[in-house]
């Protein structure tokens, strides 16, 4: 059985964890490790282990990146999470978990930097890289052996404990024979992980997992799923494919698929945008309008700004509906000129929205930009249109503040929570002075 191990790079023989050569207790080992190619990468705890790496006496200590009693964790390290915190939970509730977290704002620009430097090492492994995030991604190390002098499982080894001596991170490692089983993979062995999951015995293995671990079954469609009495992989697979399909459309083939450990997709690597969007699952199904309306307008400056970063404008707005039997709904205008201001795109997806039957319920809305084109077309203005360029400029400011203060520093008032009204039987309302 092919084996090695992740300290000394060493070949082993048998199957056991601790490396004959320097006794680390890190020896990979798979019938078919020598075999396999698609993997994918995740950097672990990725923002609080950035700070950590430049902040040492933060090491043993529990860290959420984030801000505000009212926001959300950005991130925790693996000691935050051993008291119950979790990736978006809200502030408060994660303060009341572990009083003693030490709580840090977010640094993109010192992310991105730590998230490039990774990527540009992903680039030396293969060309074939789809990054999914700034700290995620997916790659198809298929005809790289010569390079590399190795088999990929060896070569991916190779690039973990390079992007810890030179990054100062660790990452975790998925391996197998389609993106959706590396996916899974990457998450059995982390922090700082390698897990392989071969071909032979991969329904067995998928069997009594929950279905939640499929990419787009999320909280609403797992508890419909329940109810219907399918809560673990061993129950799709007992399902008739056909059945699937029928109760669920699409998404129901493509459960049958995933519990057979069937997945066609190939890695495609990242190449030049054809659109530009952002989208948001609810909790519960809404039909508020004002709710889609906030919804839509955050959706549109989220829109812009990657826009804006990505240095393009863009001309068709697209609105992208799902209602709650999972039946999606697409509609599209073309701007009479290219845009990068949230408050447009914003605009014509709520006109878009508008048109809808009233009272319908949604459980996903989004909204997208396409027809991408050079960023100096955009919002140039005109005799009729005076107000495009002095929006332009307002936004790109708004972008500075939030690069250097964080993503959360800057709202629009149409997106603060609204307060309660003001109770004359209270006494004066004190407003603290800004600093």
């Amino acid at each position: 059985m092919p084996a090695f191990c992740r300290e000394c790079m060493g070949q082993q023989t048998g199957q056991g964890r601790q490396c004959v050569a320097c006794g680390a207790a890190r020896v990979v080992a798979h019938a078919e490790l020598d075999r396999l190619a698609i993997a994918h990468i995740d950097c672990d705890a990725f923002f609080a282990s950035v700070e950590k790496r430049d902040n040492p006496a933060l090491k043993d200590r529990p860290v959420i990146v984030g801000g505000g009693t009212r926001g959300v964790v950005a991130t925790c390290c693996y000691v935050a999470r051993q008291f119950g915190v979790r990736s978006a939970m809200p502030m408060f509730k994660a303060l009341r978990l572990c009083p003693d977290v030490v709580v840090i704002p977010p640094d993109m620009r010192k992310y991105q930097q730590a998230g490039q430097l990774i990527r540009s090492m992903m680039d030396d492994l293969t060309p074939v890289v789809k990054a999914v995030s700034i700290d995620e991604a997916y790659l198809d190390m298929n005809g790289t052996d010569a390079v590399h002098g190795t088999y990929p499982a060896m070569a991916l080894a190779r690039f973990a404990q390079r992007v810890q001596r030179e990054v100062g991170v660790t990452i975790s490692v998925g391996l197998s024979y389609n993106p959706f089983l590396a996916k899974i993979a990457s998450d059995l062995d982390k922090p700082n992980g390698f897990a392989v999951i071969g071909q032979a015995g991969v329904a067995e293995f998928l069997a009594p997992r929950s279905v939640g671990i499929i990419h787009g079954v999320g909280a609403v469609f797992q508890e419909r799923l329940a109810r219907d009495g399918i809560k673990t992989i061993a129950d799709l697979q007992g399902c008739d494919p056909a059945e699937l399909g029928r109760r669920y459309g699409e998404e129901g083939l493509k459960l049958a698929r995933l519990a057979r450990g069937e997945d066609h997709r190939a890695v495609t690597p990242n190449g030049e945008s054809k659109s530009i969007s952002a989208e948001t699952t609810f909790e519960t199904d809404i039909a508020d309008p004002d709710v889609l309306d906030q919804t839509l307008i955050a959706l549109g400056e989220r829109v812009a700004q990657r826009l804006r970063k990505a240095d393009y404008s863009g001309s068709t707005i697209t609105l992208k509906l799902k209602t709650p039997d999972f039946r999606q709904v697409t509609r599209s205008r073309a701007l009479t000129a290219p845009t990068q201001l949230g408050q447009r795109i914003a605009a014509l997806g709520r006109e878009l929205l508008a048109k809808e039957p009233k009272g319908r319920r949604y459980r996903l809305i989004g909204i997208g930009i396409s027809d991408l084109g050079p960023a100096d077309a955009a919002d140039r203005g005109d005799l009729i249109d005076v107000t495009a360029p002095k929006e332009a400029a307002l936004e790109r400011t708004l972008d500075r503040l939030r690069d250097r203060f964080g993503s959360q520093s800057v709202k629009r008032a149409v997106l603060m929570p609204k307060q309660p009204a003001h109770d004359p039987q209270s006494g004066p309302r004190t407003t603290k002075p800004l600093k």
